[in-house]
């Protein structure tokens, strides 16, 4: 659904339109790949799935005018919530959990948007599933409340059909999308565009270690905005040729090996992406790689860009410079970048088995 439909209301007109950037994969600068700078567009890259999700909500008659917006976030999509719900006129309120940063916390702070904390972990299902019981308790008091669900929206997917339109209107062809995996939206939405033109578009999903989405056991995470406790329902398992999963020590050390080449400097997930890439454009030098950086630095300086915190934590040691290559998503429990070229839906596999 695009934001057009509403007409240019507040910062919408300032959601998208990014720049590409290429990224040299190797310090010749003749191989790389071409990334998409959300960070240059307000609100970040979920802004433009928040706009599709109340937008499309708005015209089915879900979300009445001025209704309070409620949804569970680990930061960047919050903020993109934020900006979109401000623009269409709607109150936010955001579920968020105690490991969200002090940053963020003053900057939603100072955007007005309320914000639940959530204290202690849910036993299985981790700071999301913690997070979905506040919200569905909220969601219980606030009369006429309106939960997007970025994890089951199919708007959330809709919203990049703009971003891909970017893409190809910069680069003639995309032969490989390397696309980090949380809700899934943002890769179903690029896949389904880019195929059209390109039906052969190799995709490679970018997970995180400790994530449930392509089969791995949950486990807790250092890194944010990337995994999944839970099976997001957005994730589409057939689009995907591989899966990659990134340690917290690789994406460390991919974040500050880009910053210090480029001056692009983003979280979790431009480090996963753009490690992900980097290898994927050295493998073929002669495809097109296309990734996206979802974010910027700046709620990250005091973690991935602070030498003490990432210390304390052992992220400076045993970093992988390759993929440890499995058979089968479940076949052993990986702790740092590893690669499998089997995907299948973990839901699925348990009902089979």
């Amino acid at each position: 659904m695009s934001r057009v439909a509403f007409g240019d209301r507040g910062l919408l007109p300032l959601i998208g339109g990014t720049p590409m950037a290429w990224i040299p994969a190797d310090r010749s600068g003749h191989t790389g790949f071409h990334a998409k700078v959300e960070s240059a567009g307000v609100g970040g890259m979920k802004a433009r799935a928040a706009v599709a999700m109340l937008t499309g909500a708005a015209l089915r008659g879900e979300l009445a005018p001025g209704a309070t917006v409620v949804e569970s976030t680990s930061g960047t999509l919050g903020i993109g919530l934020a900006v979109a719900a401000k623009s269409l006129g709607h109150p936010v309120i955001l579920i968020v959990d105690d490991e969200l940063e002090p940053d963020m916390r003053a900057l939603f702070a100072a955007f007005g948007v309320r914000l639940e904390v959530v204290r202690r972990q849910h036993p299985e299902g981790g700071w999301q599933q913690a997070r979905l019981d506040r919200l569905a308790q909220i969601l219980a008091t606030v009369p006429g409340a309106y939960w997007p669900d970025q994890y089951d929206n199919p708007d959330n997917a809709a919203g990049y059909a703009d971003m891909a339109r970017e893409i190809t209107d910069h680069l003639d062809r995309v032969d490989v999308l390397v696309a980090t995996v949380g809700s899934g939206g943002h890769c179903a939405g690029l896949t389904r565009a880019l195929r059209r033109r390109r039906p052969g578009l190799r995709v490679i999903g970018v997970d995180s270690v400790g994530s449930r989405i392509f089969g791995q056991p949950a486990r807790e995470r250092v890194m944010r905005g990337l995994g999944s406790s839970i099976l997001p329902r957005n994730v589409v398992y057939p689009d995907y040729d591989e899966v990659h999963w990134v340690g917290p020590a690789e994406a460390v050390a991919s974040c500050r090996e880009v910053a210090a080449r480029t001056c692009l400097a983003g979280g979790w997930s431009t480090g996963a992406a753009a490690l992900v890439a980097g290898w994927a454009a050295r493998r073929d030098p002669g495809a097109r790689v296309v990734t996206v950086f979802p974010d910027g630095p700046h709620r990250y300086l005091r973690t991935i860009y602070d030498d003490e915190w990432c210390t304390a934590r052992g992220l400076f040691e045993s970093v992988a410079t390759r993929p440890v290559e499995i058979a089968s998503p479940n076949l052993v429990e990986v702790s740092g970048w590893a690669r499998c070229a089997v995907v299948r839906d973990p839901a699925e596999a348990r009902v089979r088995v």
